[in-house]
């Protein structure tokens, strides 16, 4: 379907044929929508065209709208305001516009790029449950994992865990030391939160050692590098890496605990992935790079043997890529796997959903890969994103202060639960329907709640505001899908069959229906929008705006009284698109819409 400014561009192009014998290449013609202050849908700047028209910009711009209101039916009307000439569409063109998306069922998918895209997200810890800030790096992930698939991508959703470390031996040691053999089955905790519980003991384990040595005379600095507690973990991973058979039992009995937690809740997200990679697995990869690196001069060998990468002349530092001792460093492991991922997918670009923290880490890693001659490197994409604070202020993990992401999950739910149960509507659902509405209107109200807002901001998450039905919420949305759904039940009861084939360009819609249109139109744009900003937060904020219309549009409008049935017939469908829309807008999202609330 052509858009309306594409549309314009061609039928000025023609006029300007017509009236001056000039041919005109229409792409070059300038076509936008018209400033709320004037009347008008698009408008057409005149000042470039005076060359062909040797007129003033009033003349010339009149001299087209004349031209076009006579030999275009979809064009009413205009005005010239100096040299611009604002357009007002008619009941045809709308009427045509509106009957091209009723017809595709699949309006606002984009064509297929022949491009696939992988995208990592989550990339947990196993020492810990997920909490508020790894929902925002989900739900972003898997949103806009979502969004590159409905702009014609062929995506891959990964994720790495990291299985191994240091931080994963402390939990492991004060499970030894403090936690008398307990497992989630003989606690009735779920694995992960068991795990979290034994880091958060390790961390008052480690200050008391410290506190006690520093009591005995020793200096801060100097007593968090001997507490024994640090020392028994690092000795522990030294072990691990070795193939202690001990030890590596401890972690692989620990790690399955943590992850059958994880899989409970990605499934109360409705997130899956298509590839899960483990940093246990993982970790060594990257070390023939660094050889490749010294062969080619890009990196270099200090005199105690570790290998650095000198970038001051990219206006950046010295980093290391291997240690003295031969072990490998983050950036090492993500250079490896970023090439083998690109070898094993054959991939256009890879995405990396990780918090603003790493901002410069990416840009080292792009800029290594780059000199190592990988010419996929600027092909990588650092989506960064800000982190998630509470009205009382930030989380720490280690001190236990997270908002644990179960928990949240729950919350949401009682809340959806309690403001549904007020609004007294539901009366008539069994107890198996409402508790599916309301884990997805808890759902769809964190989701919504976090994905709104631009990924590089920082954001405040408050779960009751999260929840009005009235605001800029996933509620109202999810709400508004039901009363379109209601009104389209008892259309169907009443025997009222309509469909596309009922949009005539004799019909003339009403200036809040042409508005609804001109939305619906635009979902395509921003489906383009959104995918080249990486930003999920375009379509929730598009789904709002298309919502927040139709029920201005409800409001003034009683579709089922309208005794007129080719009209009636015509406001049904337009309701029919607008909650197809919706679906297809919030699907992006990962929220799902009731049709009853």
């Amino acid at each position: 379907m052509k858009t309306p400014e594409l549309f314009i561009q061609e039928k000025a192009a023609q006029a300007l044929s017509s009236l001056y014998g000039q041919t005109v290449d229409p792409s070059t013609l300038q076509v936008g929508v018209t400033r709320k202050e004037f009347e008008g849908d698009y408008t057409l700047v005149v000042f470039p065209l005076l060359r062909l028209s040797r007129t003033s910009p009033e003349a010339t711009g009149n001299a087209i709208g004349e031209w076009l209101v006579a030999n275009v039916p979809e064009i009413s009307r205009f005005n010239c305001v100096k040299g611009f000439l604002n357009i007002l569409f008619s009941s045809v063109y709308w009427d045509e516009v509106f009957a091209l998306i009723a017809a595709d069922e699949d309006f606002g998918r984009l064509p297929s790029t022949g491009k696939r895209v992988m995208v990592e997200f989550s990339s947990p810890n196993t020492n810990k449950p997920l909490h508020l800030g790894h929902i925002r790096n989900n739900l972003l992930g898997d949103s806009v994992s979502r969004l590159l698939k409905a702009g014609g991508n062929e995506v891959i959703k990964a994720t790495l865990v990291n299985d191994r470390g240091v931080h994963i031996c402390k939990s492991m040691l004060a499970w030894q030391k403090c936690f008398e053999g307990k497992t989630p089955e003989s606690t009735g905790i779920k694995g992960d939160h068991l795990v979290g519980d034994c880091y958060v003991a390790f961390d008052k384990l480690y200050k008391a050692e410290v506190k006690n040595l520093m009591d005995s005379g020793m200096d801060e600095e100097t007593a968090k590098k001997e507490a024994p507690s640090l020392k028994e973990a690092h000795e522990m991973l030294v072990k691990w890496e070795r193939n202690d058979p001990e030890v590596r039992e401890l972690w692989a009995m620990m790690n399955e605990w943590v992850f059958k937690g994880f899989d409970e809740t990605y499934k109360a997200l409705g997130i899956d992935f298509d590839k899960v990679y483990y940093e246990s697995r993982t970790y060594l990869l990257g070390k023939d790079l660094v050889q490749k690196g010294l062969d080619k001069g890009v990196f270099v060998r200090d005199p105690d043997g570790s290998v650095w990468c000198d970038l001051t002349a990219d206006g950046l530092d010295r980093k290391i890529v291997l240690r003295s001792d031969g072990t490998s460093v983050y950036m090492t492991q993500d250079l490896g796997t970023a090439a083998s991922r690109f070898e094993e997918y054959d991939l256009d670009s890879h995405v990396y959903v990780v918090g603003n923290e790493q901002d410069y880490h990416f840009q080292v890693l792009k800029l290594i890969l780059g000199k190592l001659g990988f010419d996929w490197a600027e092909r990588i994409y650092h989506l960064s994103y800000g982190m998630v604070e509470l009205p009382e202020g930030k989380m720490k993990s280690r001190e236990g202060t997270v908002v644990d992401a179960d928990d949240l999950i729950q919350k949401m739910y009682d809340e959806a639960k309690a403001t549904s149960e007020e609004s007294g509507k539901l009366s008539d659902m069994s107890e198996e329907e409402k508790d599916r509405l309301y884990h997805m209107i808890g759902l769809g109200a964190l989701k919504y709640f976090i994905i709104k807002v631009d990924p590089k901001k920082t954001m405040l998450f408050d779960p009751k505001e999260s929840i009005d039905f009235n605001g800029n919420t996933g509620p109202f949305i999810q709400y508004t899908h039901a009363r379109i759904c209601s009104i389209l039940r008892k259309a169907a009861q009443q025997g009222v069959g309509f469909g596309p084939s009922d949009i005539t360009t004799d019909l003339e819609p009403s200036a809040k229906e042409v508005r609804l249109i001109k939305l619906l139109g635009l979902y395509p744009d921003k489906v383009a929008e959104a995918v080249a900003a990486f930003s999920p937060a375009v379509i929730a904020n598009y789904a709002y705006d298309l919502a927040k219309e139709f029920n201005q549009y409800y409001h003034d409008t009683p579709v089922l009284r309208e005794e007129n049935q080719a009209l009636l017939k015509f406001r049904l469908e337009l309701l029919l698109v607008l909650a197809r829309t919706l679906v297809s807008a919030t699907g992006i999202l990962g929220i799902e819409l009731p049709e009853r609330m």
